[in-house]
Parts: structure tokens; C-alpha cells; sequence
């Protein structure tokens, strides 16, 4: 059974394993080199009451995650933020994206967010259906801006109005 809920830092192996995945693999993240297990611990300290991060659960293994971020660190950028979401490489297409997607639209909403914001390097198809699902709009492309895997990167913007 598959079992939504908050993060634990007991955790954090498992999303180590997908995020490295997703550095290797895919151009999801713009990492370029593998994190490690002190790294993560670091990056799990950021989380919490305003940037949730929430785990998707399948059998007692996580298989997925997703996350609040701040947009931008000037005060007027307070009520945007962004998401991050990634799923085990094995249990990509089950519906786990969209579980995840509608507990954190959710959290948003609650934390009183205005708008909610997801970057998606062109070519990840699958992000894109997801965002599309949940009626995200593609606001704009930025050029360029990533060079991964001996290509230069697109990054197209998606943004769900919350109120």
C-alpha cells in the first residue's frame, strides 16, 4: 500500500539513492556530480514548517519525493515557491507523481502560497504530463541555460495559481 507523509531523516538513503539516480541518469536536476549522505543531511536541515518535504511510501521503501522550495530570496517573493519532485526510476508511470503532486498543491495551499512554480528541462515528457494534469501553465523557456551531458539545456517554467 502506498503511504504519503512527511519526511524523517531515517529517510535519507532512500533519497539519496533516487536523486543520485536522477544526477547520473536524467537531466531533472542540473547536479552533475553524485551527492553524498552528509551533503543530504545538510539539504534535509532546510525543510520543515513553510518548505515541506513529503515521501512517498510503497511496501516500507520510498519511492519518491517532493518538496517546497523558496522561489527567490527577496521578501516579495515570499508567497511563490517552487517544487521539486522525484520518483524512483523502477515505480516511474505507477501514479506516484500524482499522489505526491496533490499532497504538496495541498501544503501550499494551507501555507497560504499564491502561486506554485516548476521548472522542466525540455525533453522530460513525463514532468511535463504531470504538471499539464494538475493544470499547471507553461509560462516561458529559458534558453540554454544548462549544459548536461555534452548538450546545453532548456528549462520551460510551469505555474499553477493557487487562490
Amino acid at each position: 500500500m502506498l503511504n504519503i507523509r512527511n519526511a524523517t531523516i531515517s529517510d535519507l538513503p532512500a533519497m539519496l539513492e533516487i536523486y543520485n539516480d536522477a544526477i547520473l541518469t536524467t537531466t531533472a536536476t542540473f547536479d552533475l556530480e553524485v551527492e553524498t549522505l552528509e551533503t543530504r543531511k545538510i539539504w534535509f536541515t532546510k525543510y520543515g514548517e513553510k518548505y515541506p518535504l513529503i515521501v512517498a511510501e510503497l511496501d516500507s521503501k520510498v519511492v519518491g519525493y517532493c518538496c517546497l522550495n523558496p522561489f527567490r530570496d527577496k521578501p516579495a517573493y515570499s508567497k511563490s515557491t517552487e517544487l521539486s519532485i522525484y520518483i524512483d526510476n523502477k515505480h516511474r508511470g505507477a501514479g506516484i507523481g500524482s499522489l505526491l503532486m496533490t499532497e504538496i498543491i495541498e501544503e501550499a495551499k494551507k501555507l497560504g502560497y499564491h502561486t506554485l512554480l516548476g521548472g522542466i528541462t525540455a525533453g522530460n515528457e513525463g514532468s511535463v504530463r504531470l504538471h499539464e494534469k494538475f493544470r499547471f501553465k507553461n509560462v516561458g523557456c529559458l534558453k540554454e541555460v544548462g549544459y548536461k551531458f555534452g548538450e546545453w539545456q532548456d528549462v520551460y517554467f510551469y505555474q499553477l495559481m493557487l487562490e
